[in-house]
């Protein structure tokens, strides 16, 4: 935590992601003043812009100091600034402290006295995560200054006051319903996460005093070091806190999206693992978190399952997931970074209009109050404020279509970034193959021949074989029902074993009468790829270990004596098949081995290894289809797993993640040591045995369909020697690798971290605890839960196959298609409103903004609905654009303004040279042949403001047609959406757009007075510009199509 330090600023979390700089500061009057009088004589727009940006208004009001004496922080990272109002930044607890495990046991299992209690109550605060539903009122003020709808109500009032008030009503409740829908969406997201930590929030617990008393609490009055007791029943966590006597079986679905139960046991008290520092993160399987559901505890002779607390509130791991979701971390997509160049562009845009407006009405004597006027309106049309309440709409009917498809996501912002996934990695087992493995039999090994025997389906239940496999477990049983790992249920399943629980023990009985009593567990871990259990057979008089886990792995920590000779050639054979292969050991205890000396046991060595079981795991039906969907796009697949290399490869050939032509290359690397540096050896998966000369030349490059590809495999071990000790080859490596065997979680998240610096938009897809942090690093990370929406990561899929990857990619695509057709329709619309009052300006001064303001809402509906074209139903091999400033697509925004405004100009000229065209001045004039057209025209403050003209209905015609023309040719359709005449509201909308008895006639009769004898003639024109909309069109098309090839 931050130190209370004499300097203005420090650093903390240094040499992490999270870096920040702390820098102090304290109010400061005079700058107050300052501030408050510039608000004043700045009509409150100073406030308004010191809210915007935070960081001005802290340096605005305050004056640096130290960190003990400042009164507000500004914590600044390379990614957002925060402004806080405390000195306590969070992660405190007691892990921050750095203690031993064996401290924990020693210094901190007795519980707190209560002075200790109520100074670290004020130092700590309150432990709950208060997530206060905010009200209407708040959210409203909130939302209305965003600078967004402050635009709008600017436009608003500058539109009532020029008399447009049906207008400016209708635009004041077309962003009302925005504004409410805004709010909806925002309070539920609140309620959501509120209702998610009430129910720890408030609750009463039992806390042991280091008097011996054991008294009731609320859980809001947990500090870091109490002592509390776990009922039998279980219960729900209030904090995060370590195991210190007892075993409890726990259900973390909340916060890794997995289903299935765990075990928890005790902090290690004695041996090499109890020096160890304690981490949440390293010590995870002794730790409960805060939101996790205790199913059920357990410990001997009646005594209380004991925890300590170790983080509370915000700091715990549940507060952290929410703090998340509540504050989110920027993403850094380009797409935003354009989006902004862009409207920059558009501000310059509306400068030159400004002064060109202030310049044409100097020079025809206009009064200063029409001059702003025609400034800031001219201001208006440049700048399209429409444009976030479209791209908002289009979110929105992304994350409604996936939903639909059973893929819910709690980041809309990641939606776009799913489009342009270029890269995805799979997990194995329970993604690409099925959880549910079957036994396809048992290999025993035979000690006195130093051989495996023939395979066998049989398992005899006098062997110590069978009791292994029927106690090394972390099964339990809920109401009746067995439960946890799908392998561990198979496994036991076949022993015809039966599973009871006793207030010492669990009990497993064969039918044979035999019974064992597991005394203590060591639950798997994904790091050290085994788990063991420590067991007694009732009526002995001894304790035997048990291991299970990675034949490699295990192996290692058997007598070399009881390892078969051809242990490897064995193991070879069943992995590259596809088998799933599980390696058993055994080791007897000493006999005088006291039963409380069993509890404070480490892991063991020195087993004996009792054979090896043979699981066989099926593809899921829909795999093949989707990586070859995948692999027909373009887009690169990867298979990220903890299981062994042969078996990983055996499947990634099975599935078509590698071909049959392809070969694969195994990379095995060996950390240095004493005498030797870190080397590696490059072999082929098929032929592992290679002459010392043999070599064989890659290429690193793309190569063609004809050409056999070259895939690099990698275990875990050699991905971290690599990374360490030979970083100039992991960019060529990871441009080639496909499978990546024996990984750790850690491993998982490295690898994204080290694809993403590669420029790739990674994708992950996973099914359980073990990819959480895989599935948070990636751009996209997909979870496969049952659950509707898990923090474990930003998409959930309830469809249990990896097709939901196909359909987020194309829901993505649709979605960043439509946000690019949004950018370039919105710009294009004001360019043309843009064009055609600059044109008009050379002939009146444009009083009556009828004209430009007319489209404004049909447009704004339009944009909104547009978005509703469903996605298109294939992957293409094709890729959406990725950049708004790119040439294509400023190219085409370019010559299709040069395009409309080639027409706005001919039709301009055009009806200049009619025989029945009269000048605005001529129209003005009491000309008897027009009288009825002059009724609008007068003069205010000695300038003329003509509004009757020929020029300003004709180019309403053809701007009419060119928003149509324009939003034509920018509605992608294929390959990424749905052709537009499938989107019925769209269509509706054009079918207004064309309607020249509905908008047209309708709006020249009744906002301009025309006469039907001058109605009649415009109507000759409007005919003849339908004949010209056929090659405005095609001119449109083809300039499209040329830059897209």
């Amino acid at each position: 935590f931050v130190s209370m330090e004499t300097r203005e600023m420090t650093l903390i979390n240094q040499g992490l992601e999270d870096e920040m700089e702390v820098w102090g500061y304290r109010p400061c009057l005079w700058k107050m003043i300052l501030v408050g009088v510039g608000a004043v004589c700045s009509g409150g727009l100073l406030l308004l812009l010191l809210y915007w940006l935070p960081e001005w208004g802290v340096k605005a009001t305050c004056t640096l100091s130290s960190l003990r004496e400042a009164h507000t922080l500004l914590l600044r990272t390379t990614v957002r600034l925060d402004k806080v109002r405390t000195l306590s930044v969070c992660r405190l607890g007691l892990e921050d402290t750095k203690v031993s495990c064996a401290d924990i046991h020693r210094d901190h299992s007795y519980g707190l006295t209560t002075t200790i209690r109520d100074h670290r109550a004020l130092f700590f605060g309150k432990n709950e995560i208060d997530v206060q539903v905010p009200s209407l009122f708040r959210l409203f003020i909130k939302e209305v200054l965003n600078p967004f709808y402050i635009f709008q109500l600017f436009a608003i009032v500058l539109w009532a006051v020029q008399g447009y008030f049906h207008y400016s009503l209708s635009v004041l409740f077309f962003s009302l319903i925005l504004i409410a829908a805004s709010l909806y969406s925002i309070r539920k997201q609140y309620a959501i996460l509120h209702n998610l930590v009430v129910a720890h929030s408030m609750m009463r617990v039992s806390v042991c005093r280091r008097s011996k008393d054991v008294e009731q609490v609320m859980s809001t009055e947990l500090v870091p070091g109490d002592v509390i007791t776990i009922p039998a029943n279980g219960m729900i966590m209030p904090c995060d806190a370590v195991l210190i006597r007892g075993t409890c079986i726990v259900n973390e679905s909340m916060l890794t999206g997995e289903s299935v139960p765990v075990t928890k046991t005790s902090l290690p008290s004695s041996g090499d693992d109890a020096e160890r520092i304690y981490s949440t993160e390293e010590h995870k399987r002794h730790t409960l978190f805060c939101g996790s559901h205790v199913i059920q505890s357990r410990y001997y002779a009646g005594k209380l399952v004991k925890v300590v607390v170790v983080r509370t509130g915000f700091c715990t791991e549940k507060g952290q997931l929410v703090r998340s979701i509540l504050y989110p971390k920027p993403t850094n997509f380009k797409l935003h970074r354009d989006a902004t160049q862009f409207l920059m562009c558009m501000v310059v845009l509306a400068v030159l209009g400004f002064f060109y407006a202030i310049v044409v009405d100097v020079i025809l004597g206009v009064s200063v109050e029409a001059v702003i006027y025609d400034a800031l309106n001219i201001t208006l049309i440049a700048v399209p404020p429409i444009i976030p309440v479209a791209l908002t709409a289009g979110l929105m009917h992304a994350q409604r279509r996936m939903k639909r498809l059973g893929i819910f996501c709690i980041s809309p912002q990641r939606i776009n970034i799913s489009g342009q996934l270029n890269l995805v990695c799979f997990d194995k087992t329970g993604t690409l193959t099925e959880d549910c493995l079957d036994l396809w039999g048992v290999q025993r090994a035979e000690n006195a021949t130093k051989c495996f025997l023939a395979p066998d389906t049989e398992i005899s239940t006098e062997t110590s074989f069978a009791a292994c496999m029927a106690t090394c477990h972390s099964l339990i049983t809920i109401e009746g029902k067995l439960c946890g790992d799908p392998l561990d249920v198979k496994v036991f399943g076949a022993t015809g074993s039966v599973r009871s629980t006793e207030c010492l023990h669990v009990k497993v009985c064969f039918s044979s009468q035999e019974s064992f009593g597991i005394v203590r567990q060591f639950p798997f871990s994904p790091a050290l790829q085994r788990m063991s259990v420590v067991v007694r057979q009732l009526g002995q008089n001894h304790f035997d270990a048990y291991l299970k886990g990675a034949p490699e792995t295990v192996s290692n920590l058997c007598k070399p004596h009881t390892v078969p000779q051809n242990f490897k050639e064995t193991l070879e054979t069943y992995t590259r098949q596809g088998f799933r292969v599980i390696a058993l050991a055994h080791h007897r205890l000493d006999s005088e081995l006291p039963w409380l000396q069993v509890q404070s046991l480490s892991r063991y060595t020195n087993m004996d290894l009792l054979g090896l079981i043979i699981m066989q795991n099926k593809i899921k039906e829909q795999t093949a289809g989707v990586l070859l969907d995948l692999r027909q796009a373009n887009i690169r697949t990867l298979m990220v797993t903890g299981d062994n290399m042969l078996t990983a490869i055996s499947v990634a050939r099975d599935c078509g993640m590698i071909r049959g032509h392809e070969k694969v290359i195994i990379a095995d690397a060996v950390p240095p040591n004493d005498q030797n540096p870190a080397t590696i050896t490059w072999r082929y998966s098929e032929n592992p045995v290679l002459k010392s000369n043999q070599t064989t030349k890659i290429n690193f490059g793309l190569h063609s369909e004809e050409e056999p590809g070259y895939h690099f495999a990698v275990s875990g071990q050699a991905f971290n020697v690599i990374t360490e000790h030979f970083p100039h080859l992991v960019p060529k490596f990871l441009l080639r690798a496909t499978v990546f065997a024996r990984m750790t979680p850690d491993q998982k998240t490295q690898l994204v971290q080290a694809l993403q610096s590669l420029d790739y938009t990674v994708g992950m897809c996973g099914d359980g605890a073990n990819d959480c942090g895989a599935l948070k690093k990636a751009h996209s990370g997909v979870s496969l839960s049952d659950l509707e929406a898990s923090v474990a990561s930003p998409f959930t899929s309830s469809i249990p196959n990896i097709s939901c990857i196909t359909n987020l990619i194309r829901q993505g695509r649709a979605a960043l298609v439509t946000t690019f057709c949004v950018f370039k329709f919105m710009s294009l619309f004001s360019l043309i409103l843009f064009c055609g009052v600059i044109l008009l300006y050379t002939v009146t001064t444009l009083k009556s903004f009828d004209f430009p303001i007319a489209t404004d809402l049909s447009t704004a509906l339009f944009c909104c609905t547009v978005s509703l074209n469903p996605a298109w139903k294939k992957l293409s091999r094709r890729t959406p654009p990725t950049s708004l400033m790119s040439i294509p697509v400023l190219s085409s925004i370019i010559f299709q303004m040069l395009n409309c405004l080639l027409f706005q100009i001919f039709t301009f000229f055009l009806v200049q040279q009619q025989s029945w065209y009269r000048t605005p001045q001529e129209i003005h004039c009491n000309d008897s042949r027009f009288s009825d057209t002059c009724g609008l025209n007068k003069t205010e403050a000695g300038a003329l403001y003509i509004i009757t003209n020929y020029e300003n209905t004709s180019l309403f015609y053809v701007s009419a047609f060119q928003y149509l023309i324009v939003a034509i040719v920018f509605a992608k359709g294929k390959p990424f959406r749905q052709p537009s005449y499938k989107n019925c509201k769209t269509v509706c909308k054009a079918k207004r757009l064309l309607s020249p008895s509905n908008m047209l006639l309708s709006f020249v009769c009744s906002h301009f007075h025309i006469s039907l004898r001058m109605t009649s003639l415009f109507q000759f024109f409007f005919f003849g510009y339908q004949i010209a909309f056929c090659l405005h069109s095609a001119c449109s098309l083809s300039i499209l199509r040329f830059l897209n090839n």
